[in-house]
């Protein structure tokens, strides 16, 4: 697999595996960020035997864009793999560029569903658990543990207003 890497304006330059990747290099991520009708958030915690960031909790779904697909190809494969989600439509969010460790533009998606977290069908390797939150708890739990949240989540907690 080779990860679609991108100049500085989101143009495709080219693709490597991800032990070709240089800190320099930028690439593509898609999240979906997913709520129920009482504005709770659905957030995943990665897999403990992830390399990157094992047992963090992060948006629903989050995928790297792979060479030949889209941020919207990649988005719905990562739904249905991760979450079993299909046949659904989700509505495109914002795109940002993010630098730090590593560099990329994330293009997030928005879903609102309400659908218990134990009827999701969770790709084990993926994702260790999926579980709601309301919007207060979880800037409380952002701000009494930081570290067991991607830097994504930590940015959309502090976003609410309690």
């Amino acid at each position: 697999m080779k990860i679609t890497i991108v100049d500085q304006d989101d143009n495709v330059i080219g693709a490597k595996s991800r032990d070709e990747l240089l800190v320099i290099d930028i690439y593509r991520v898609t999240s979906l960020w997913i709520e129920n009708s009482k504005g709770e958030v659905l957030l995943a915690q990665r897999a403990f035997t992830k390399s990157h960031d094992p047992g963090k909790w992060g948006p629903a779904v989050a995928g790297t864009v792979e060479e030949g697909e889209t941020y919207d190809s990649n988005i719905y494969k990562e739904a249905s793999e991760e979450l079993g989600l299909g046949g659904l439509v989700f509505e495109k969010g914002t795109k940002k560029y993010s630098e730090g460790k590593w560099r990329y533009f994330v293009q997030q998606y928005l879903l609102t569903i309400d659908k218990p977290s134990k009827e999701f069908k969770i790709q084990k390797d993926e994702v260790a658990e999926v579980k709601w939150f309301s919007r207060q708890e979880l800037k409380e739990l952002v701000n009494r543990r930081p570290d067991d949240f991607l830097n994504g989540v930590k940015r959309f907690a502090s976003s609410i207003e309690v």
